[in-house]
């Protein structure tokens, strides 16, 4: 598997135009030839993080196949630099572009875990599961500076308040006292997301994330510590992934999860130029295949939106897939099933502390 990314470290090869800007960026090959000859870097492909003050933190998702009600998001942008993240086109929002802005403009929302705490102790407010990690990986490396994603937990222990968590970190990990304490009470589950058992596949579609060893090795402490995990077998790429189904569940049921979801890839937005400049650049022999593969499992386009259908894709080749799913499920995790979160603690915690009366 031969590879031509010209920026180590990263997803998207380039930024593309903001939909909601007039003028566009552009870097030129002049610029570049110039900055060769004058010993001089273009590009210092560097993160920066951005500080950001939103007024609430907790969304409502009104998606009806997402498979959540409540989000919440400690950091916008995300320096994992998956190539096919859904995500990226948030990013235009905030007036940066999908490509490389969303892997190097990480927007930081320090006042989430007082936001999350204001929100837990409305009077109107009925405890119902809320994903950390409905947008951006809660766990990026941004997390270890900033600490936001332990300092939300710790307030859902406080007011005993069930959440979720989705992450393809190791990072994870770190907080592991907390996860026990909730789940003492059943109010944590975790998504763990795994793409591939193959290294060099994992590297070229995230290359920021934990090691597929690694991230086995999450699925499993986190099991033996009596923490349920799901494991996202998402998204799922025609010739890219798709051989390793049935291996891949294998490999997580072993190592502890109660169960797997799956997508298959779309390329909604801008992600569809991104992904497909990328793919031409990594892997040039199976570019087309690929890309015309993923179109017949969208109706003949990268860019799928209909709710009921865009997750699971139509066609033969989705149809293969979504059955070896089905199979994966009934082969390794026929017994298994993931345990509903406890919504009744919470209200008796509201003030901080169990009420007495």
């Amino acid at each position: 598997m031969k590879t031509k990314s010209t920026l180590s470290g990263r997803g998207a090869q380039r930024n593309v135009h903001n939909r909601f800007f007039v003028l566009s960026h552009e870097m030129r090959d002049d610029f570049l030839e110039f900055c060769e000859k004058e010993g001089e870097i273009a590009d210092k492909n560097k993160t920066l993080y951005l500080n950001v003050f939103p007024k609430t933190i907790v969304n409502k998702v009104t998606s009806p196949d997402v498979g959540m009600a409540y989000s919440m998001n400690m950091y916008q942008g995300c320096e994992h630099g998956c190539i096919y993240c859904y995500a990226r086109n948030s990013h235009e929002f905030w007036g940066y572009s999908t490509g490389l802005d969303f892997e190097r403009r990480i927007l930081v929302k320090k006042t989430a875990p007082n936001l999350l705490e204001a929100h837990l102790k409305k009077k109107n407010w009925k405890a119902h599961p809320i994903v950390m990690s409905g947008n951006t990986d809660c766990y990026q490396p941004a997390e270890k500076k900033f600490e936001l994603t332990r300092q939300c937990l710790e307030v859902f222990l406080k007011y005993k308040h069930p959440t979720a968590i989705i992450t393809k970190n190791a990072l994870i990990l770190r907080d592991l006292d907390l996860l026990k304490a909730l789940a003492k009470d059943n109010l944590i589950s975790v998504n763990v997301s795994i793409t591939s058992l193959s290294e060099e596949t994992r590297r070229i579609l995230e290359p920021r994330t934990a090691t597929i060893k690694r991230r086995l090795q999450v699925v499993k402490a986190l099991s033996d510590n009596g923490i349920p995990v799901n494991v996202m077998l998402a998204p799922i790429i025609p010739s890219i992934n798709s051989h390793e189904i049935l291996s891949m569940a294998k490999a997580v049921s072993e190592a502890g999860a109660l169960s797997i979801a799956h997508t298959i890839v779309r390329l909604n937005g801008a992600i569809g130029e991104i992904f497909t400049d990328w793919i031409k650049k990594t892997l040039p022999d199976r570019a087309d295949k690929v890309l015309h593969q993923i179109e017949n499992c969208h109706g003949g386009t990268l860019n799928e939106s209909r709710y009921g259908v865009r997750m699971r894709g139509e066609g033969n080749i989705a149809k293969q897939i979504n059955d070896l799913v089905k199979l994966a499920r009934l082969k390794y995790f026929k017994d298994k099933g993931m345990p509903r979160l406890n919504t009744d603690l919470h209200e008796q915690y509201k003030v901080g502390q169990m009420k007495l009366f």
